[in-house]
């Protein structure tokens, strides 16, 4: 049985439902309950048409659960019959059901969770392993976050822009257990790109495959940190690399320049470098002036002025970073850089040691640590 086709299959199946006449949560059930019936019958026995099948299996599952609910009796149903066997309408409700599982009444992580499960159509199991947490209280995540959206119709207005940052989330929390939501992220968002009109939904996957392209470097050996400027290029993905241009370069194309967008085109001139020192500075500058103008961004503010310190040199970076807020997270980090580059190894050192005691990672903490250990040593040379 092909598991990455039902979960391909899951979120139109779902959303097949919930225009008959299904709330979400009832859907989200009944499809469970028929793939748990495929993964049984299908090995012996495959269907011709492996959508109509779930939609048939899970129509009925979801009949039965509301005849079986005294509650219930009274409901009026959009279809009251099984549908017939056969080739399945073309219409594709899974954007629909993308903007459902972002929906603003959710928290980020409820959304999050949701999304893998019923746009992913990963288990419950699998998504709690992936966030460290008990499968238990994942569970109960799912289960509050498809009762609040009880009643909300499937044709209501969705928010792009939530969308695209919940599939972010999903991509920056990396991969845990035995479910990679890196790449999980990758294949959501090249269905999302796929199905929507919209360039910024190429944008994100673009960004996404450009940073999931240097994965292999970034970490050595023990998880030690390996920072852009040190990491073996070799590594990277050329093949996806490429992709990644070829995406961003379509929707730049379409001149309606989002953050997204910009932000895959600071990463694409990075992958784009032989070498840290052949990196076109100057350019991912510009880059950052243009997400500076669209988001406003503090972080985006202190990026820059890291960049400004590469382009243009450390001081005239030491001045841009002075317009950043002193308590943004990095802030000390990014300081101590600029510092080192400009000579002020004893500054650079106390600049590091006080970023790695704010650090909100091991090998984040691990790698400042021993930047501070190094230019102390350095400045006693």
């Amino acid at each position: 049985m092909d598991a990455s086709l039902v979960r391909e299959l899951v979120p139109a199946v779902i959303g097949v439902l919930v225009r008959r006449g299904a709330d979400f949560a009832a859907a989200e059930d009944a499809v469970q309950e028929a793939l748990i019936r495929a993964y049984e019958v299908w090995p012996h026995d495959p269907p011709r048409d492996p959508k109509a099948w779930l939609i048939s299996a899970a129509w009925r599952k979801f009949l039965d659960a509301v005849r079986a609910d005294a509650a219930r009796r009274g409901r009026e149903l959009t279809v009251d019959a099984e549908p017939p066997e056969g080739p399945v309408p073309a219409a594709d409700d899974t954007l629909r059901l993308y903007f459902l599982c972002a929906h603003p009444t959710l928290s980020q992580p409820a959304a999050v969770a949701l999304t893998l499960r019923a746009v992913g159509g990963l288990t419950t199991r699998q998504i709690a392993a992936a966030h460290l947490v008990p499968e238990a209280t994942m569970a109960q995540r799912i289960s509050r976050a498809k009762r609040r959206l009880s009643g909300v119709p499937l044709d209501a207005p969705g928010d792009l822009a939530t969308v695209l940052r919940v599939l972010y989330l999903v991509f920056n929390e990396g991969y845990g257990g035995d479910v990679d939501l890196a790449a999980e992220a990758i294949r959501l968002a090249r269905q999302l790109a796929a199905l929507s009109d919209e360039p910024e939904a190429a944008g994100l996957l673009a960004l996404m495959l450009l940073h999931h392209a240097r994965r292999s470097s970034r970490t050595g050996a023990g998880g030690r940190l390996v920072p852009l400027a040190e990491q073996d290029r070799s590594l990277w993905d050329t093949a996806m690399i490429a992709e990644g241009v070829t995406v961003l370069q379509a929707a730049l194309g379409r001149d309606r320049l989002g953050d997204y967008q910009a932000q895959a085109a600071i990463a694409a001139l990075h992958a784009d470098a032989r070498s840290a020192a052949e990196t076109d500075w100057p350019q991912i500058v510009e880059w950052y002036d243009e997400l500076l103008a669209l988001t406003g961004s503090p972080i985006v503010r202190l990026n820059r002025a890291v960049a400004v310190g590469e382009a243009d040199g450390a001081r005239a970076g030491l001045t841009a970073l002075a317009e950043v807020d002193p308590g943004l997270p990095r802030y000390a980090a990014a300081r101590a850089y600029l510092l080192e580059r400009a000579g002020d190894l004893r500054g650079a050192a106390t600049g590091y040691a006080e970023a790695a005691g704010a650090a909100t990672s091991v090998a984040e903490r691990d790698h400042l640590t021993r930047e501070a250990a190094r230019l102390r040593h350095a400045a006693q040379a």
